[in-house]
C-alpha cells in the first residue's frame, strides 16, 4: 500500500510516500522542509506534490496539535489542518490527521534495537502500559494502553499541563515565567524555547555571566542550539547550568507521565533535542529526577528508559495507522 505520509513539526516537515507491505515500511520518496517557509499546510502538501507522478492510496499525516474530528489548529505554526480540505484539494480519498506523538507511538513498533539507547533496563520481563515524551518545538506526551495482548496508542496534551516546582530554585524559576507568560506549563521550561527560558532566568537573576561568544552566536543561530553546543563543549559555565537544570527538569516531568500512565511496560524518550544531548542523558541526573518519586522511587526504576534515536518514527508511525486503517 502506498502511503503519502507528513509529520509536521514546529521547526521542520517531512512529507514522503511511503510503501507499506505487512510489517515493511519503506519510504520511497522523502523531502523535509523548513516549516517556516510555507504560510499554511495545504500549500506545503502542494510542495511536495508538484514534483511527483506517484498517486498514493491514502494519507495521513502527523501533526503537533490537539487534533479533534481530524482537524487541528497548530499552537506553534498557526496553521488549519483539515483531513476533509485536504481530500478535496488534492483528490485524495483516503485522508486521517492525527497527533504527532500518537503517530511517534504507532511508530515505535516498526523500530530496531539499534534505533534506541537504553537509560535504564528496569526489570527483565517489563510489562504493561508505555508512554513516549518527546521534547522539541514544544512537549508532547502519548500513551499506549496495553490490554494484555497489544498495544493501543493514544494522544494527550500532557505537555500544556502546569509546571509543578520542586525546590526554591524552580519556585523562582516559576515565578520568572509567570511573569514573562501569565501561565507557566510545562512546555515552556522542557522543549527547545524552554532551554532558553531557563537559561535567560539563571543570567537575569545574576546566576551565571554571558560569555562574549554566546552572545554572538545567537545572533544568529538558534538560541536553544548555541546553549547546548557550548554546554556540552564544557566553555560555557552558564550554558552548562541551564542543560544541568533543563535535564533535571526533562527526567522530572518524564517521571510525572510515566507515573500517570502507570509506564509499567516502559517509557521513550523522542524528540529532536534528546539525541543531540544523549550522552548528558546518559549520566546520571535524567534518571535520578525521573526516578524521584518519593514512596514509589522503587517502581519508577523498574520501569525500561529508552531514547529514540531514528527522526522517522512519527512519520513510520502514520504510514503504519493509514495501512492498519485503510488496507
Amino acid at each position: 500500500m502506498l502511503v503519502l505520509a507528513g509529520d509536521i513539526g514546529g521547526t521542520s516537515a517531512r512529507m514522503a510516500y511511503v510503501n507499506v507491505q505487512g510489517e515493511s515500511i519503506e519510504a520511497v520518496s522523502l523531502h523535509v522542509y523548513p516549516s517556516a517557509q510555507f504560510s499554511g499546510f495545504a500549500e506545503l502538501v502542494g510542495e511536495f506534490l508538484s514534483s511527483r507522478k506517484e498517486q498514493a492510496e491514502a494519507a495521513c499525516f502527523s501533526i503537533a496539535g490537539a487534533v479533534r474530528r481530524e482537524h487541528v489548529l497548530t499552537p506553534n505554526l498557526g496553521w488549519t489542518v483539515d483531513a476533509d480540505d485536504i481530500s478535496l484539494r488534492f483528490s485524495i480519498k483516503k485522508v486521517h490527521v492525527m497527533n504527532d506523538l500518537e503517530a511517534n507511538a504507532y511508530g515505535i513498533a516498526t523500530l530496531e534495537q539499534s534505533d534506541f539507547v537504553v537509560l535504564n533496563r528496569g526489570l527483565a520481563e517489563s510489562t504493561g502500559n508505555q508512554a513516549v515524551v518527546s521534547a522539541g518545538t514544544g512537549l508532547g506526551e502519548a500513551g499506549l494502553y496495553w490490554d494484555g495482548k497489544q498495544y493501543y496508542p493514544f494522544a494527550t496534551e500532557g505537555g500544556h499541563a502546569d509546571f509543578a516546582p520542586r525546590n526554591r530554585l524552580e519556585v523562582e524559576l516559576f515565578l520568572f515565567l509567570l511573569e514573562k507568560f501569565g501561565r507557566v506549563s510545562c512546555e515552556r521550561i522542557v522543549s527547545g524555547p524552554g532551554l532558553y527560558n531557563i537559561y535567560q532566568f539563571l543570567r537575569d537573576t545574576g546566576r551565571g555571566e554571558e560569555s562574549r561568544e554566546v552572545t554572538e552566536a545567537m545572533k544568529s543561530e538558534n538560541r536553544s542550539a548555541v546553549i547546548s553546543r557550548f554546554a556540552l563543549a564544557g566553555t560555557c559555565a552558564l550554558c552548562i547550568q541551564a542543560l544541568d537544570l533543563f535535564i533535571s527538569l526533562y527526567g522530572a516531568e518524564a517521571g510525572n507521565f510515566a507515573l500517570k500512565v502507570m509506564a509499567t511496560g516502559g517509557l521513550f524518550i523522542g524528540g529532536g533535542i534528546a539525541p543531540k544531548i544523549i550522552e548528558k542523558l546518559r549520566g546520571p541526573l535524567f534518571m535520578e529526577t525521573f526516578s524521584a518519586k518519593g514512596r514509589l522511587k522503587s517502581l519508577m526504576e523498574s520501569m525500561p528508559v529508552k531514547v529514540i534515536l531514528n527522526d522517522m518514527t512519527a512519520l513510520r508511525g502514520a504510514a503504519r495507522y493509514a495501512a492498519l486503517r485503510f488496507s
